[in-house]
């Protein structure tokens, strides 16, 4: 069993799947209505997995800091991403008002994005690997200094 600094898995939240099954809900009643030769459970069966495997998906990504086999090493890992902490040059927090600008015409074609859009506050994660074409990392997380703080760095909350 492998011990981890930090772990956040980014899922949606709950009044998704409260909307989610509710519009399958509906439209498995409507198309039961529509065609009363049909097995009468049959749409339910057929459209109510649907959101749920979307919402199961969409919420899949996990955040984690997970510590090396020596003191002061460790790695970051944002889904099947991987990134040693020592090649990490500073980190900085996004803000959600701040967001659509990092995202927009500030973006790095080559940055490396992991954005979640119900989840407001991201990390910055500026590399420090001149071999490594990716000049930085944006990741979206609910804790951005519990997370900066796994990978070895303080910010001060102002």
């Amino acid at each position: 069993m492998e011990i981890t600094k930090y772990s956040e898995r980014l899922r949606v939240p709950l009044w998704w799947w409260v909307a989610g099954l509710a519009i399958a809900i509906l439209l498995a009643v409507e198309v039961n209505m529509g065609a009363p030769g049909l097995v009468s459970w049959l749409p339910y069966v057929v459209l109510i997995p649907i959101p749920a495997w979307g919402l199961l998906w969409l919420s899949r990504l996990q955040v984690e800091v997970v510590p090396g086999p020596g003191s002061g090493e460790g790695e970051l890992r944002v889904g099947r991403a991987h990134l040693p902490v020592d090649a990490i040059a500073r980190v900085a927090v996004v803000p959600g008002s701040a967001k659509s600008a990092a995202l927009g015409r500030q973006l790095d074609p080559a940055a490396f994005v992991q954005n979640r859009t119900w989840i407001g506050p991201m990390l910055l994660i500026v590399l420090d690997d001149p071999e490594d074409p990716t000049p930085y990392w944006l990741v979206s997380t609910r804790h951005p200094r519990e997370l900066a703080a796994a990978l070895g760095w303080r910010i001060d909350a102002s």
